[in-house]
């Protein structure tokens, strides 16, 4: 199960493209919805994408953060389902990370939103099909600006990630100081009659 799930992890998006068009072609399986060049077909087609990518790293975090931590939340009578509540709680952080991957899987992504969105300009046609077009067309200026646009916003999107984290790591470091604080007060209150 683990091999076919690192495998998946170097699936060629033109070939999960052609797939999910196979799937959602009007001869398909899935032809009734009516999906084939929509924006719909475009999401499905990068959730394949990106579904291997998020289940292996969230996988191999957790197995790592349970085999430091699991064993202590085992012996203090936690279940499985406890624990990996805790697990993934402890780790928000690397998951974080996990969730900051898949957007960069998703947002690149050329070759499987070609081939089911068709790259209709107006409705299907997103930036970096707008980048392969406009460089096929000997735009290059276009083409570029696209591409520094597109890298601004992943750079925007990243920072304001890191700025929750900073700052949910501040949160987190004040919490004992909190808490001992409080001590006193809550003992003075629990001996008096």
């Amino acid at each position: 199960m683990l091999a076919l799930l690192n495998t998946a992890l170097a699936l060629p998006s033109v070939v999960v493209g052609l797939v999910v068009y196979l799937l959602l072609s009007r001869t398909g399986p899935l032809g009734f919805l009516g999906w084939l060049f929509s924006f719909k077909a475009m999401v499905l087609a990068q959730a394949v994408l990106v579904l291997p990518v998020v289940t292996a790293l969230v996988r191999q975090t957790i197995e790592d953060a349970d085999r430091s931590h699991g064993e202590q939340f085992q012996s203090l009578g936690a279940g499985r389902f406890v624990r990996s509540l805790i697990l993934l709680w402890d780790e928000r952080y690397a998951l974080l990370t996990v969730l900051i991957a898949a957007f960069g899987r998703a947002i690149s992504e050329v070759g499987a939103v070609m081939v089911v969105g068709g790259n209709i300009d107006g409705f299907t046609r997103v930036m970096t099909t707008s980048i392969a077009l406009e460089t096929s067309k000997g735009d290059l200026p276009l083409a570029l600006a696209l591409g520094i646009i597109l890298l601004g916003v992943v750079l925007l999107l990243n920072v304001l990630i890191a700025l929750v984290r900073y700052w949910r790591e501040q949160l987190d470091d004040q919490l004992p100081e909190l808490v001992a604080g409080m001590a006193p007060q809550l003992s003075a209150k629990g001996a008096q009659p």
